[in-house]
């Protein structure tokens, strides 16, 4: 669990690091703001491309050399952003990271349900939950500390030491059967240009200067995807998970979880905009009263894990979410002029709302799958936590755009989202819907051993 944790660590902070560097970057190559936020975007779609098809491929390969790989790749790529001169080379680099990034965060979940046992899989993906959300939070702090004390390309360069030792600790991960059919290249294309089309275009709608080229681009995407569903419907194990997602309780739990992932990402890429233009706070100002929100969420987020082993995940949402919409409404109903406190208690019971959300959601999903389709299992939570972050970033511009982004709007949008997924959580309670269950083999067993 040093490993994952470790590798998981590091693949996110690198690849969040970038966006505090973004000015140092333009100002360093010569390139326009709007375009160096390129460096991020890029990573963003490649992962949401990548995760599903590289999660099939460890199906048949494994996914341990799955994921050795793309920490090989991650560190190499990682490597070579140290000695970019150009935007373009960045971008490509940053694109080969992502590759990288993709084999190893799709087979994360696999890898913790192959480590723990059943009856403690829930604080085993618990605090894999807390790897990725601190890692994300102090990805910021990390890499404005970089920056004080040397050029930009030491954001990336610094970690460089820590991925040798990642791929050094993941020698004693743990490796599931294989299974003996080949792997489906053209559908792992297929859901490739499905995600990349249609959000690329859904973000060339927001940036660019053309909607109709924008809405072929996203049309294109979903005939793509269309086409792409109807093919993976005939396979028995298809990389678009859709006999998982057949099951209620699995579709709600995805749907659940999209929505309270778009919630959050609304809200907290709002709120600098609202506290900095609405109440005068400056940047530093603004930091610390986020901050509650992921420091919460770093304890409450085990602690529902461990609970999801005993108490129903439906029940935990529901309270979670509950806790969420009502912290949500607060911050749409700010004093006139708040202080410190105002905002960070409120932020805080956020972090509690969504982290008692989504690590039991997460354990459902990926514990209530056949053990042979838990890697699917795994790469569907991942990239529903990508393909919801980047949306949410998408409707954020959007509102932006249009001038609401600034105000009370966002987070009554992420409350109306949030109630969605508290909804949805709570539906997981009715016996007809937990019912019945996979068990390890791929038969049945009785609901009341899923929580």
């Amino acid at each position: 669990m040093v490993a994952v944790s470790f590798g998981t660590a590091l693949v996110v902070i690198d690849g969040a690091i970038a966006a505090v560097a973004l000015p140092t970057i333009a100002r360093s190559l010569h390139v326009d703001n709007s375009a160096v936020v390129a460096v991020v975007t890029v990573y963003q779609l490649m992962l949401v491309m990548l995760l599903l098809p590289f999660a099939g491929l460890a199906e048949r390969i494994g996914i341990k050399r799955v994921y050795q790989g793309g920490q090989l790749v991650f560190t190499i790529a990682t490597i070579l952003c140290f000695f970019a001169k150009s935007l373009p080379f960045l971008l490509i680099v940053r694109a080969v990271q992502a590759i990288g990034a993709a084999g190893a965060l799709s087979v994360t979940s696999a890898m913790v349900r192959a480590i723990y046992p059943r009856s403690m899989l829930g604080r085993g993906l618990g605090l894999n939950a807390v790897i990725v959300s601190s890692s994300a939070a102090a990805a910021p702090t990390v890499g404005g500390l970089i920056l004080g004390i040397a050029p930009w390309p030491w954001v990336f360069a610094s970690a460089v030491p820590f991925a040798i030792v990642s791929l050094l600790l993941g020698r004693a991960l743990p490796d599931l059967p294989r299974r003996s059919e080949p792997f489906d290249v053209i559908g792992g294309i297929m859901c490739a240009a499905t995600f990349g089309l249609v959000i690329g275009g859904l973000e060339t709608a927001v940036h660019g200067d053309s909607p109709v080229v924008s809405g072929a681009i996203v049309a294109v995407g979903l005939i793509i995807g269309w086409f792409f569903v109807r093919r993976e419907m005939h396979d028995t194990k298809p990389i678009l998970p859709i006999d998982l997602l057949a099951r209620p309780v699995i579709a709600l739990s995805a749907i659940g979880a999209f929505t309270a992932f778009l919630a959050s990402q609304t809200l907290l890429l709002s709120v600098p905009f609202r506290l900095q233009h609405a109440y005068g706070f400056a940047p530093s100002e603004v930091g610390a009263m986020i901050a509650p929100w992921p420091l919460t969420t770093l304890f409450v987020a085990p602690a529902a894990g461990a609970l999801s082993d005993k108490i129903p995940a439906g029940l935990l949402g529901g309270v979670g979410m509950t806790l969420a919409v009502t912290a949500l409404l607060l911050l749409a109903n700010l004093p006139p002029h708040p202080d410190y406190f105002d905002v960070a208690w409120r932020m805080s019971l956020c972090g509690a709302g969504f982290g008692m959300f989504l690590s039991p959601n997460a354990r459902l999903v990926v514990g209530s799958a056949p053990r042979d389709r838990a890697t699917a299992a795994g790469g569907l939570v991942s990239t529903i936590r990508m393909v919801g972050q980047t949306s949410g970033a998408t409707m954020v511009a959007a509102l932006l755009a249009i001038g609401v982004g600034a105000g009370a709007v966002p987070p009554y949008t992420a409350a109306a989202l949030a109630l969605i997924a508290g909804l949805c959580s709570i539906a997981r309670l009715r016996p007809s819907i937990r019912n019945p269950q996979f068990g390890e083999s791929g038969g049945t067993q009785p609901a009341s051993q899923i929580r």
